[in-house]
Parts: C-alpha cells; sequence; structure tokens
C-alpha cells in the first residue's frame, strides 16, 4: 500500500519512521532537491527531531506506508 504525496507540498512536511531507528522516529522534510532548475523534484532532505540528523533520499519512497507515515505519531 503506498501514501499519496505531493511534491509540492512536501517542504516542513512532518513524517514518521514506522521502525524506527537510534531512537529517531519523527523527522522533517528540510529541503526539495532538484537536479536543475524545472527539471523536476527527485530528492528531500529529512531531518531527525531529536537528533537533527539530516539524510537525503528519493522523495517518492516516502509514499512506501510500510516504512514511513505522513504526520507524527
Amino acid at each position: 500500500m503506498s501514501t499519496r504525496v505531493q511534491p509540492a507540498k512536501l517542504l516542513h512536511s512532518k513524517w514518521t519512521a514506522v521502525t524506527p531507528l537510534n531512537r529517531e522516529k519523527h523527522f522533517i522534510v528540510t529541503a526539495l532537491i532538484e537536479p536543475e532548475p524545472g527539471a523536476g523534484l527527485e530528492r528531500i532532505t529529512l531531518e531527525a527531531v531529536l537528533t537533527r540528523r539530516s539524510f537525503d533520499l528519493p522523495w517518492r519512497e516516502l509514499q512506501d506506508s510500510s516504512r514511513w507515515r505522513q504526520g507524527w505519531r
């Protein structure tokens, strides 16, 4: 099953990891990464609320409901 995600509304959205690692469960999208202006969104930067650790991943991975849930739960 997948979650509907609109790329234009991702910035500053909140996400919960279904299986937390290193006590990192809640995340905020802090950046949208386009390879070239106008080329379309490819990746995002997620920041863990607890540790402030950031990492990039393809934005479509947020649609995997077995790994991510929209909002903080």
